[in-house]
Parts: structure tokens; sequence; C-alpha cells
């Protein structure tokens, strides 16, 4: 370039400086990676984890992982960013949340009071943006609820339907997640596994390690290093040799987890096209599976302080109620030691709606 040439006014653009922000109580207990994205609002996910992973963020003067959550009055070393919507990193989406998505969320909230949303969040809606995608769950609701102060008690895969918890205030994210880490929350899971389970009910405990790809896309495996990570399968309905739908239980919450134990433990959940099976994938895909069956049920816990019991469901899906009645014709009587032929099976489309239900919140 002609040193008398203009500059790309792009390349004008300078970073933030460095700060140094010590934690208050209020901030305590999130994740670093939520305390980066909240700050820096208009930069892209996948820069604030490539700050993280090149430890350019600095808590207490040590490198941290995403996962760690920070403690009051820890010092958060807050790198230079520029912010810019063209920069190499991809930039920053323009403008807003569709009003489709924005109504599409608000038509998906089936609980609110003063403390706590919940959402039977669609399958195909990411929770946050990132990895392609600009908007996501959380952004929708921002946009649609300005005043209010909301935050994602815990995650769900984009292609993963069912309930999600909201904290509308600080004080309730905090409580949870603290519930949370404690084994307090009860979340559960129907998912249709490939292969006729013969394992009985069946806990796995199975530490799980994450390894990042390019793009931001996760992969995660089983593995001695890895975090601890349970998971407990219950057979519902079997289908013959092709399916069993499982009733799954997860004490611990791990990106990935019920894909990778599925996997681990010889039968992947159906639709996965990361963990799963070629093979029987296609071949539910002829029965009108169009994403990985995976659906959150149900969440249950009991207030912290209070101890008021608080649960909420979601029924399955008409989509994937429909691939289990297809399939219904070769489903197999569940011998002994399986599903109890007493339990409903959810191979139809319940009519009801979806529920949740507590007695008043004392905090």
């Amino acid at each position: 370039m002609n040193s008398n040439e203009a500059l790309p006014d792009r390349l004008y653009i300078p970073k933030s400086p460095v700060t140094m922000r010590t934690v208050t109580a209020d901030e305590a207990g999130q994740r670093i990676d939520n305390f980066l994205m909240r700050h820096f609002k208009t930069v892209p996910r996948s820069r604030v984890y490539r700050l993280l992973r090149k430890g350019e963020v600095r808590v207490n003067r040590k490198r941290v992982e995403a996962e760690y959550r920070i403690q009051e009055g820890d010092e958060v070393r807050l790198p230079p960013v520029r912010i810019d919507a063209g920069d190499e990193s991809g930039g920053v989406a323009p403008g807003r949340p569709s009003s489709s998505l924005m109504d599409l969320l608000e038509r998906a909230v089936i609980f609110q009071d003063k403390h706590l949303l919940v959402i039977d969040k669609p399958a195909g809606v990411a929770v946050h943006g990132g990895s392609g995608m600009s908007f996501g769950v959380i952004e929708a609701l921002r946009a649609s609820r300005p005043r209010e102060t909301l935050e994602l008690v815990h995650r769900l895969d984009r292609d993963t339907s069912g309930v999600l918890l909201v904290a509308r205030d600080r004080s309730t994210l905090t409580a949870l997640h603290a519930l949370i880490r404690n084994g307090g929350m009860h979340k559960t899971y129907l998912g249709l596994v490939a292969g006729s389970w013969q394992l009985g009910t069946k806990r796995i405990d199975a530490p799980l390690a994450t390894d990042n790809r390019q793009h931001g896309e996760r992969h995660v495996r089983v593995a001695a290093a890895g975090k601890d990570s349970t998971s407990i399968f219950k057979p519902v309905t079997f289908f013959g040799s092709l399916a069993t739908l499982m009733e799954v239980d997860i004490p611990t919450g791990r990106t990935h987890q019920i894909r990778v134990h599925a996997c681990f433990a010889g039968h992947p959940l159906l639709g996965d096209d990361k963990y799963g099976d070629r093979e029987r994938n296609a071949e539910l895909k002829g029965h009108g599976l169009k994403r990985t069956f995976l659906h959150a049920q149900s969440v249950a816990f009991e207030w912290p302080g209070s101890g008021v019991p608080f649960h909420a469901s979601a029924p399955l899906p008409g989509e994937l109620a429909a691939v289990l009645d297809a399939i219904t014709p070769i489903k197999r009587k569940a011998g002994p030691g399986r599903a109890s032929a007493g339990r409903a099976s959810p191979g139809k489309a319940p009519a009801r709606k979806p529920r949740a239900k507590r007695a008043p919140h004392s905090g």
C-alpha cells in the first residue's frame, strides 16, 4: 500500500483499555464466561472464549477456565478488546432479535413470577447467541423485556427442547446456582436411544472432558481427567430392536452429558449427528426424526431458605411424539426387569399444556 493512501477506517478503531474489576457480592457465584459477556456486551461469544483460552483474562493474576465461578473480592483483569463489527473475529451482528423470535419465546413462557421465568424452549433455538447464531433465548427475552434483569439459570443444547429456567434477579440466580452445585436441582429428560436397552436402570459415572473445535463447536469425550459426570438412564418403552425411549436424570449438568453418556453405554441418542449412529439416524429420519431426540421434561427443586417445592414440566413436542407414533407398530412389550408395564407411554402427544407450580417464594 502507498504510504499516501488512506488506511481503512476499521484499522483506526482503538481497543478498550486494560481494566481491573473487583467482584462484588451481587456478582459473585456466576461463571467467568458469563461475567465477561455481560461486560463485553457487543463482543462475539467466540472471541470471549478465545480471550480465556489465551490467558488474556486473569483472576487474581491467574489463568482460569470458562467454568470458573467468580467470588466476592476476586480481582479480574479485563484485557483490551477492539469492539468492531467488521473485525477479523467475525464481528457483531447488527440490529436486534427479530420480532418473530421474540414473539415465539414470549409464547413459550409457561410460568413466571417476580423471581423466575420458565420457558418451554423450542428445538432449534440456542439459549444464547454464538456458534453461527446471532441471537438466542436470552438475547430475545432481554430485547422484549428491556427493563428486566434476566439471566440463564442453566443451559440446553440448541437441538434440545423443553424446560429452561431464567432468573429475573441476581439473588434468585445466585441461589439457584448454589442449589445446582449442591445437587439440589432435579432435571429429567426424555430421550430415544438406538437399539434395545438391556441394562435396566443404569447409573453412568463417567468423567467428561471438552475439546474445543473450530468456530466454537465443542466436542466432549469420556476421559479420566475430565469432570465428574453422572447420568441415570431408565427404560420407558421398547420399540423392538430399533430403539428404546429412556427417562434420564442428571445429578450433574455437563456440556453434551446425556449425549456422550448414551454413546458410552452403546446406545447413542437417535438423530444426534455428532455422537450418534449414522445408519440408525438415517433409518429414523425415514420415520420423521429431523433432530436429536432429547427433551427436557421437567425441573424440580425446593427453594433455598424456605424449602417451598417447585416443579415445572413440558410435554413431549408434537414432532417427537409423531416419531414415536410412527415406530409404535414395531413396539414390543417390556419383559422382566425392563420398564414397568403400568407406566404411561408418551407415544401420544399429551393433550395437556406445559405446567409449572409452586407455593409463594419467601425470598
